[in-house]
C-alpha cells in the first residue's frame, strides 16, 4: 500500500506594514504639512509691522469689494439661473436649443475670456451703449465684473438646479398630482425642498469657485482683494503682499466649507434618525 503525499503550496506571505498608495498619501500630506510650516514661518520671521500697518486697510477694503462682487453675482446668477433651467428641461425644442447654448457656451469658455469679451468687447460700442442709456453700466469695471460673473454662474447654477430638480423621483410629481396639487404647488412645496438638498454641495462648491476665480477682476482695474495685493506688491517688492492675499483666500474658502457642511448636517438630521 502506497502512500503519496500531497505538498500544498503556501502563498507568498504579504509584505508588512502600510500598502503603498497609503505611503504616497501620507508623503504627499506631509510634503504640503512641511510647505505651510514653511510660509507660517517665514511670515513670523520675516514679519513686517510698517507694510502690515501700511497696506491692510487697502487689503479690508478690497476683500469688502469681492465679497460684494461675489454676493451681487451669486444672486443675480440664482435669478436668472431659474428660467435657464426651466429652458434646459422644456419639452420645447427651441427652448431648451436655446438654453442649452447658453450654458454650453459660459461652461465651455474661461471665465477670463467672458470677462475680457464684457469689459473691452462691449466697450468698444461706446457710441451704441451711450444712445441706448447703458454706458453708465459698461464704462465701469467693477459693474462689468458683476455683468461676466453672473452671466458665467447662471450656467453653473441652471445645471446644479436642473439636476437636483430631476434626482427627485418621479412618482413625487404623480403623488401630489394625484392629491390635486398643481405643478407649481407641487414645485414649491414638495420637489424643491427635497431638490435643495442634493444641490446644497453643488452650491457651496459654486460659491467657493466664484470666491477664488473673483481674482480675475483684478485684471480688469477692479481693486478687490487681488487688486490690492498687485497694487502692494508694485510698491513694495514684497513677496509677502502675496502670501497674505493666499492666506485670506484659504481662510474664506475654509469658513464657508464648514458653513456648508454645518448647514447641510442641520437640515439631514431628519434623515439620520
Amino acid at each position: 500500500m502506497s502512500v503519496t503525499a500531497t505538498i500544498v503550496e503556501r502563498p507568498p506571505p504579504q509584505a508588512r506594514g502600510w500598502p503603498r498608495s497609503r505611503l504616497i498619501g501620507y508623503a504627499l500630506v506631509g510634503v504640503w504639512f512641511a510647505f505651510g510650516l514653511g510660509i507660517v514661518a517665514y511670515l513670523v520671521f520675516a514679519w513686517n509691522a510698517e507694510f502690515f500697518a501700511k497696506y491692510a486697510p487697502a487689503y479690508l477694503k478690497g476683500l469688502g469689494v469681492t465679497l460684494s462682487l461675489v454676493a451681487i453675482s451669486m444672486v443675480l446668477g440664482a435669478v436668472l439661473s431659474i428660467p435657464v433651467a426651466y429652458g434646459r428641461m422644456s419639452k420645447n425644442h427651441f427652448l431648451s436649443g436655446l438654453a442649452y447654448c447658453y450654458v454650453y457656451f459660459f461652461r465651455g469658455t474661461p471665465l477670463l475670456v467672458q470677462t475680457f469679451l464684457v469689459y473691452y468687447g462691449l466697450g468698444s460700442f461706446r457710441p451704441e451703449l451711450q444712445t441706448v442709456g447703458l454706458w453708465w453700466f459698461f464704462r465701469e469695471a467693477f459693474y462689468c465684473g458683476v455683468f461676466a460673473f453672473a452671466l458665467n454662474t447662471a450656467a453653473y447654477q441652471a445645471e446644479i438646479l436642473r439636476g437636483a430638480i430631476e434626482s427627485v423621483p418621479r412618482g413625487q410629481w404623480e403623488g401630489a398630482a394625484s392629491l390635486g396639487l398643481h405643478k407649481l404647488q407641487t414645485l414649491r412645496k414638495i420637489i424643491l425642498p427635497q431638490a435643495l438638498i442634493v444641490a446644497l454641495r453643488p452650491y457651496g462648491n459654486e460659491l467657493i469657485l466664484m470666491i477664488k476665480a473673483s481674482a480675475i477682476v483684478a485684471i480688469i482695474t477692479v481693486y478687490d482683494l487681488m487688486g490690492q495685493a498687485k497694487l502692494a506688491f508694485a510698491n513694495s517688492f514684497d513677496i509677502q503682499a502675496y502670501i497674505w492675499v493666499a492666506v485670506v483666500y484659504l481662510v474664506i474658502v475654509e469658513i464657508l466649507r464648514h458653513a456648508v457642511e454645518w448647514i447641510e448636517r442641520r437640515i439631514t438630521i431628519h434623515l439620520h434618525r
